[in-house]
């Protein structure tokens, strides 16, 4: 079954250049050297945020064309894979940090745990059920139920935050997000949240 996933222009949930406000939140205590997963990258607003943060950035898309993309950028790796089809592709790997944003491929999330680092950071924010109201994806199938993304990471990891419901920017739209921790519990410093 094919997901409803688009590059994120078409998908008009985030401009093309404009990364998540989600993302930028939790980038802002991803240290400088860290190796970060933008996993169904698109047009790759996400790992250039992290590129130019310092960051190794693996970028994974089902487009090879988007390998152009990258011709010029030290800091970025990308993959083309179908995500929904065949094995993990990025075998046995170990990220500081995962990102997934307007992707929702529910068999993933297991991996996606398995894949980050002891102490690694879950980036994740996608539609919601509700959506239908505003636009695609309107397939229940590709919506989050209520709870979805904490009930499937929020036993393994330390919830850093959760949303779940209507947003207005930068286009209204049902949404989830989730940022977590992964493993011992690190201490989050007052001045890494100061800013958030």
């Amino acid at each position: 079954m094919q997901s409803e996933y688009q590059p994120p222009t078409r998908a008009g949930h985030e401009s093309e250049a404009t990364a998540s406000a989600w993302v930028q939140r939790w980038a802002s205590i991803v240290a400088p050297g860290s190796c970060v997963l933008d996993l169904a990258c698109g047009t790759g607003r996400h790992a250039r945020l992290f590129a130019a943060r310092g960051c190794k950035v693996i970028a994974v898309d089902r487009d090879p064309k988007l390998a152009r993309t990258w011709e010029d950028e030290a800091n970025v790796e990308f993959i083309a894979a179908d995500l929904e089809t065949g094995a993990w592709p990025l075998g046995d790997a170990r990220f500081d940090v995962i990102v997934v944003t307007n992707y929702l491929h529910r068999p993933l999330f297991p991996a996606l745990l398995a894949a980050l680092s002891g102490n690694g950071l879950l980036i994740y924010e996608t539609f919601a059920l509700g959506n239908a109201a505003f636009g695609r994806p309107s397939n229940p199938n590709f919506l989050l139920a209520p709870r979805e993304l904490l009930d499937a990471f929020g036993s393994e990891m330390r919830v850093l935050a959760f949303e779940d419901g209507f947003s207005a920017q930068p286009k209204p739209a049902m949404v989830q997000r989730i940022a977590a921790r992964k493993g011992e519990f690190h201490a989050v410093l007052p001045a890494e949240l100061s800013h958030l």
